[in-house]
């Protein structure tokens, strides 16, 4: 969290949670609760506490997207040498990572208790304290949705402990933990202020609750709990985001835009509805994340930034997008850095290639804040965008109905417009000229349009091929603005005579039209993938749709039949999963102390 935007006195008088039991929450030094919290000051301290296990290291700093949620359809964990662990589904009850999420996320859950347990008595005004009360509130019940996500039936506390011993909590069935997440989240929506009067993304905001409440009604909606009556909530709470007319959500114009905002620490709240925030330099190292880092382009280059790019992204993900996609190029960087700043390769785009390619949506190159720290990035992590409001409305819609309505189509429509290309689609040499003895310079004019850049090659004095330039956020220097097919011309080169002639893309490619509803399903199934691909939300999509594991087989089958040999081992995560993955192992350390607690199946 940045200083600036929350009171970071994180280092609290009091700790809340021991490392061996999330249940022991007994102060361990010599400040009583009763002599705390009795301060705004104090209760803004907890209350930064309580956000501040958003960017712990199992969340959203790095463990979600690169050992818990990654691991879908989209990509793969790029190491030939580790082999064991949640990222390729053979993760025990003993895995330390496994640990360190359950306790991270009860660590939350405990931090908000203490808030709300001693909101009522604090010395502050009567509005922030509302305000601070739905925001424990929200995060708390947002802790137990990554618990029910992963875990199923989990131990459901919502009041401290009186003592420390005697703890046992036997695990409450999901649906009631649903329950309560809904309910919590509820209350805090009519408490947290308008995102408008925040003014970015880093606290909880009435859009941010409206959204999240979205996503949970979708997850509880879907496999294995099936309340398929949730869907109405799903769509309910999702239109109110739509129809905000205070907040007035809007799609960024541009898709490379969303991540370059991250990157440099600007807020865009029409898109952008919650963020977990990171600072290049702070009280603690925690509040740097590795976001563009252990998720991002490759490099050890420290005027970049180095990176490790722990993941890579598949070829049937880059295969997905249709060429006036420009989500494809920032999503999927067809590049990589070598020992400098300046020097970059292109991939050939062949399959062989595509295995090689990194997760390009975080890019070092693009943070502003200097030094740029080894590993370490101040990238903000989107944990809301409006888009995914749109597409879980359309998603809930379709639920809802026989076939999709028009309000569906035109959510989808409004995501794919704002991805589309308006630059040039194709060129056709149509006469080589002759007598050039260096290549002409392209030229396009008209069209209404600008920025296309293209290269001529010659041989025998004849002009043989005009491709666009590489460019390193959307793929190709294609231009934009285009209305009409531009002209082209040569000038220089020595010869004379080449003609060639080009199309451009349109917003209206991007649109889809009425199709049924199993088509629209599957068609939103992949929308949500090239929209939100390596955002933390695949795994579990594939999960609440119950595909998770014939399509992560299929995934397995790809590779081992048509991958390059240096990639064979890319197969083993999809190879090892078994229907006991959509849940993860309760930790053998919880079941030891929580006497209790029973292991989910399979482990």
């Amino acid at each position: 969290m940045k200083t600036k935007n929350i009171f970071f006195c994180f280092l609290f008088l009091i700790s809340f949670t021991s490392c061996n039991d999330f249940l022991d929450t007994k102060p361990t030094n010599i400040l009583a609760p009763t002599n705390y919290y009795n301060t705004e000051n104090q209760m803004n301290s907890a209350i930064a506490g309580v956000y501040d296990v958003l960017g712990n290291s199992e969340l959203y700093a790095y463990g979600l997207m690169v050992r818990f949620a990654s691991v879908g359809d989209e990509g793969f964990y790029r190491s030939s040498t580790v082999t064991q662990g949640a990222q390729f589904y053979n993760e025990t009850a003993s895995d330390g990572d496994v640990l360190i999420l359950w306790t991270q996320l009860y660590t939350g859950i405990s931090r908000a208790n203490v808030v709300l347990a001693n909101i009522n008595k604090a010395n502050m005004d009567s509005t922030k304290r509302n305000v601070m009360k739905g925001e424990a509130l929200f995060l708390r019940a947002f802790y137990y949705y990554w618990l029910v996500n992963n875990w199923g039936d989990v131990p459901l506390i919502t009041e401290l402990p009186k003592n420390v011993v005697d703890n046992d909590i036997a695990r409450t069935p999901a649906n009631e933990v649903f329950e309560k997440i809904t309910q919590d989240m509820i209350t805090a929506e009519s408490l947290v202020p308008p995102i408008t009067q925040i003014g970015y993304g880093g606290r909880i905001s009435k859009s941010a609750v409206r959204g999240i409440l979205a996503r949970v009604y979708l997850r509880w909606a879907g496999y294995p709990w099936n309340n398929v009556a949730k869907y109405q909530d799903a769509s309910d709470w999702a239109k109110k985001v739509i129809d905000d007319t205070q907040a007035n959500h809007a799609l960024n114009p541009s898709y490379s835009q969303v991540f370059v905002n991250l990157a440099q620490d600007k807020y865009d709240i029409k898109e952008s509805i919650w963020e977990c925030e990171f600072s290049h330099t702070g009280i603690s190292a925690d509040e740097m994340g590795q976001i563009g880092s252990w998720i991002g382009i490759t490099t050890n280059d420290p005027g970049i930034g180095t990176a490790y790019g722990f993941i890579n992204a598949l070829p049937s993900l880059y295969n997905s997008y249709a060429s006036g996609d420009l989500r494809r190029d920032r999503a999927i960087a067809d590049f990589h850095y070598l020992s400098n700043l300046t020097v970059v390769t292109y991939w050939n785009r062949y399959d062989y290639d595509k295995y090689s390619q990194s997760v390009g949506k975080w890019r070092r190159s693009e943070e502003t804040a200097l030094p740029k720290i080894n590993q370490s990035t101040p990238i903000n992590f989107p944990i809301l965008r409006y888009s995914d409001v749109l597409l879980m409305y359309a998603e809930a819609q379709n639920e809802l109905n026989s076939s999709p309505p028009q309000s569906a189509i035109d959510a989808v429509n409004l995501v794919r417009e704002r991805a589309w290309s308006t630059g040039i689609n194709t060129i056709t040499l149509t006469t080589g000229g002759s007598g050039y003895t260096s290549a002409p310079v392209v030229v396009f004019s008209g069209g209404g349009g600008s920025g296309a850049v293209a290269t001529a090659t010659i041989n025998n004095g004849q002009v043989i091929t005009v491709t666009l330039t590489p460019d390193q956020i959307t793929g190709l220097t294609m231009g934009s603005g285009y209305s009409t097919d531009p002209t082209i011309t040569f000038t220089g080169g020595g010869g004379s005579g080449a003609e060639a002639v080009c199309t451009i893309h349109s917003k209206q490619e991007a649109d889809i039209l009425m199709m049924s509803k199993e088509e629209f399903r599957l068609f939103l199934q992949s929308e949500r993938s090239r929209e939100l691909c390596f955002e933390g939300l695949r795994k579990y999509d594939l999960m609440r749709w119950q595909i998770l594991v014939p399509t992560l087989k299929q995934m397995a089958n790809d590779i081992i039949t048509t991958g390059p040999s240096m990639y064979q081992y890319a197969a083993l995560s999809f190879s090892n999963v078994q229907e006991k993955h959509y849940l993860l192992p309760i930790p053998s350390s919880e079941l030891a102390l929580n006497k209790k607690l029973v292991q989910n199946p399979g482990y």
